[in-house]
């Protein structure tokens, strides 16, 4: 691309394509991002790299066609940094359920939430009278 004159270069909005797209603009390039879902009723065929770059010279083409703003950097560290703590958060959450449903198993009920189960929790390993055994107390 470095040695191509200047021109349109479309892509399917993959998971580097906003990399490469910043990379063909520094080279002179003009460079279209298009969603995935616009693309597919351009694939004529089987699915394969010749079929997906046709389809794409197909979509591109068209009038109105609305195309994904390349990302910048900034932009997609912020989206990184959500995703990694939207993920964190979800998974704290379903251990939570998982230890309240363990819990339970052993006829120890403890209220929904997060804060109630770290309120709750140093009592419950503490109280040698529950049922609880030591294999599970130390897990």
């Amino acid at each position: 691309m470095v040695n191509q004159p200047p021109c349109l270069v479309a892509m399917e909005a993959y998971g580097s394509a906003h990399h490469w797209a910043r990379v063909f603009r520094d080279f002179g390039h003009e460079v279209r991002l298009i969603a995935p879902p616009f693309v597919k009723p351009f694939v004529k065929s089987n699915k394969n790299d010749a079929v997906d770059a046709e389809a794409i010279c197909e979509a591109v083409q068209r009038p109105n066609r609305r195309f994904v703003a390349v990302k910048t950097v900034e932009q997609q560290d912020i989206q990184a940094i959500h995703r990694m703590r939207s993920l964190a958060v979800e998974r704290r959450t379903a251990q939570v359920n998982q230890v309240r449903g363990l819990l339970l198993e052993y006829g120890i009920e403890i209220p929904q939430g997060r804060a109630a189960l770290m309120r709750c929790l140093p009592e419950i390993l503490e109280d040698a009278e529950n049922g609880l055994s030591e294999r599970f107390r130390a897990s």
